[in-house]
């Protein structure tokens, strides 16, 4: 199928979210092929700039990429308060590998991607996010999310799921069944974080990931982020603490503004992990009450 009409881009996805779309502008088709498991394209945008598209969804532009990485890392990363072993489940671009090797606590990565060619389609057209691969603190498996967990057990300080949406290869990452190998694959005390999309598109199969996720995490909330190349402009992500008594809105680790440059974050702060938490009145009474 052509994704492209009269040089627009529209993604359209009747499943996800019906009734509407969003288009850009292309420029330039860098790279189109069907991988082993999925549809894979790089098109240069005109506003955008570079995006990558999974099965005929924007997965990351370079535009607005930051927002999205540095939330998914650092908010998990900074509500441990010593996240020495870090695993990346998904995250085939490589962007969160780069934001989560910055956390200077951070001592060993490991990463697990099921389609090598996200990654090798990634280091030849998105080196700005790639270059997370480059870091020596990280091991790349390619393989399968689910069996690696079921192989590494009370081994991880945090757990990040990077996945595209709930359709195709990453579909089982949003079932109960995973937060339950995500809690076995931690330690004492560990935080994991998932990608957990919008409660404007779908509020009830969040309130239902949220749900799965509380089965297995005593401690579970649900913060949100800016990025506009994506549905409604906004995405969210569910954190979950195997400790009871921690605040997730309160991050364990509050960077200096100094710190902050240094590391290069264009997105992340303390105040900003605090506000990501507070939702809209309807959106909290439905997930909390």
């Amino acid at each position: 199928m052509d994704l492209i009409s009269k040089g627009w881009f529209s993604e359209i996805q009747d499943d996800l979210w019906p009734g509407q779309s969003f288009s850009l502008k292309v420029k330039e088709v860098l790279h189109k092929e069907k991988s082993e498991f999925q549809d894979i394209q790089v098109v240069e945008t005109e506003t955008y700039g570079r995006c990558l598209i999974l099965d005929g969804i924007i997965q990351c532009t370079t535009r607005d990429e930051f927002s999205y990485q540095e939330m998914i890392s650092f908010l998990p990363l900074c509500s441990h308060p010593n996240p020495q072993k870090v695993l990346i489940v998904g995250g085939g671009d490589g962007g969160v590998a780069r934001e989560v090797v910055k956390h200077p606590l951070v001592k060993e990565v490991h990463q697990v991607e099921i389609d090598d060619r996200v990654v090798q389609v990634s280091k030849k057209y998105l080196p700005s996010m790639a270059c997370g691969f480059d870091s020596e603190k990280l091991v790349l498996t390619i393989g399968d999310g689910f069996e690696y967990m079921k192989n590494h057990k009370n081994e991880f300080d945090v757990i990040i799921t990077d996945s595209s949406d709930p359709v195709g290869p990453a579909v089982s990452l949003f079932h109960e069944s995973y937060f339950e190998l995500l809690k076995q694959a931690l330690k004492e005390g560990g935080v994991v974080c998932s990608q957990a999309g919008s409660f404007w598109l779908d509020f009830d199969y969040v309130k239902k990931t949220m749900k799965g996720c509380s089965l297995h995490f005593p401690k579970v909330g649900y913060a949100v982020t800016s990025v506009p190349s994506y549905p409604c402009g906004h995405i969210g992500f569910i954190i979950g603490s195997l400790d009871a008594n921690r605040k997730l809105e309160k991050p364990a680790k509050r960077f200096e503004k100094s710190e902050i440059d240094a590391l290069n974050l264009k997105y992340y702060s303390s105040n900003i992990h605090e506000a990501a938490f507070t939702l809209p009145r309807w959106v909290e009474k439905h997930f909390y009450e």
